[in-house]
């Protein structure tokens, strides 16, 4: 790994690891208040996300910032930072422990690099995927710096397969999978990476809920396959605090075909 990669992880790494320790603190015991667009937000969230904007703009003068909580409008520049300082809100508010810290690394508009940290649950993820961006990056997904690859099992009713409450519109009889709701968009889909289900359904995802994890899905072998809208490369000037991305996630391209057809039902 060159000193430029070596340096972005470590950054990645160190920053989740000082705002992490603080949310700890606050997990379980905040208020939260509804945005306009019907999601939470606490103190947490918001104290988070400019922590690590502060950092990024410390260490990183010259890469851009896109994040959940501050400007959503996409920079347009070479390098920028998408963020979500709190995935799963409501989770961390109940007392729940999935809950994550989330991070892409874009470059000219399209994430190559992704890092999710999951304090309650001591686990990050990282990965690398350089796609038609031309960058020489290290390769692969990582769970704990130890290499992680999707599942090649065919579905089973002994399979999981991940929800979001606005997918369950696709749920009928005859569901090939075990159905389970994290509450976590990166965490759903982050248990594909790592082989533990076999799919997951997002209906309503922002471009930071995925850009970390969108990275690390790829690197580990899995399928992405966007519903509606394309969400990268980001266009420059655009806000992105109202557009959502529909994602289907497999553990390989070929068995994407066996959830499709329960897709008919998604609203998106």
């Amino acid at each position: 790994m060159n000193d430029f990669w070596t340096t972005i992880l470590s950054f990645a790494e160190t920053t989740t690891t000082r705002v992490g320790k603080q949310l700890m603190q606050d997990f379980g015991k905040v208020q939260a208040s509804q945005k306009a667009d019907g999601s939470l937000v606490t103190q947490a969230d918001k104290w988070a996300d400019q922590e690590i904007c502060d950092a990024i703009a410390s260490s990183f003068p010259d890469h851009g910032i896109l994040s959940e909580e501050n400007d959503k409008v996409f920079p347009g520049t070479e390098w920028c930072w998408v963020i979500d300082p709190l995935d799963g809100t409501t989770n961390f508010t109940r007392g729940l422990p999935i809950w994550s810290i989330s991070l892409g690394l874009l470059y000219k508009g399209t994430p190559i690099f992704g890092y999710v940290y999951v304090p309650p649950l001591g686990q990050t993820f990282h990965g690398f995927w350089p796609g038609s961006s031309g960058l020489t990056t290290p390769s692969g997904a990582f769970l704990n710096h130890h290499p992680i690859h999707t599942s090649s099992d065919a579905p089973s009713n002994n399979h999981f397969f991940n929800f979001c409450s606005r997918s369950t519109s696709v749920i009928q009889t005859g569901f090939p999978c075990k159905m389970r709701m994290l509450g976590v968009a990166s965490y759903n889909f982050l248990t594909v990476a790592t082989g533990a289900t076999l799919g997951g359904i997002e209906a309503t995802p922002k471009v930071w809920d995925i850009a970390g994890a969108w990275v690390i899905v790829q690197a580990a072998g899995g399928s992405w396959t966007s519903l509606k809208d394309q969400p990268f490369p980001l266009s420059p000037g655009e806000d992105y605090s109202d557009r959502s991305f529909p994602t289907l996630v497999a553990s390989r391209s070929e068995i994407t075909p066996v959830f499709t057809p329960f897709l008919k039902h998604l609203k998106i």
